[in-house]
């Protein structure tokens, strides 16, 4: 079973275009300036990408800043210290082990939960090779409890 290749196999293809679509309205500054004040507000990078889209008309960041959504807040300092797509997979594992908590003889959930250890420890080890995360960084259940309750 070769989990890397299992998710996220159908999406829809991007037109190949270089530089924004002439019916896009703001300039690069004015999206910079959307991104920095989405982000001070809480918003993740993909919410970002999202608010741009539908309230700005703003289909791709990228074609008019140059860099993805991400790369631009990691460049001014306000990315989020865990990353998001790894924190979606914590806050997944927090509500399967409260379920866990409520219903112990759930097999199948018991099963996911693993999966999804399984999936965050190999996502950290990607995140620590590539210097995003601290290499003493460690998923601990107790502490991505507390973790999840914090940011809600």
């Amino acid at each position: 079973m070769n989990k890397r290749r299992a998710n996220g196999a159908s999406h829809s293809t991007r037109p190949a275009r270089a530089g924004s679509p002439k019916w896009v309205r703001f300039s690069r500054e004015e999206v910079e300036m959307l991104i920095m004040e989405l982000a001070k507000k809480g918003y993740t990078p993909s919410m970002i990408g999202i608010v741009l889209r539908d309230q700005y008309g703003v289909p791709l960041a990228k074609q008019i800043v140059g860099k993805k959504v991400n790369q631009y807040l990691r460049e001014k300092g306000l990315t989020p210290e865990i990353p998001e797509d790894l924190f979606n997979l914590i806050r997944r594992a927090v509500n399967v082990r409260r379920h866990l908590n409520e219903y112990p003889a759930d097999k199948t959930a018991k099963k996911g939960l693993e999966e999804i250890e399984s999936k965050i420890r190999r996502l950290a080890y990607y995140y620590k090779k590539a210097n995003i995360l601290p290499e003493n960084w460690a998923y601990d259940p107790a502490k991505a409890e507390l973790l999840v309750s914090a940011s809600t």
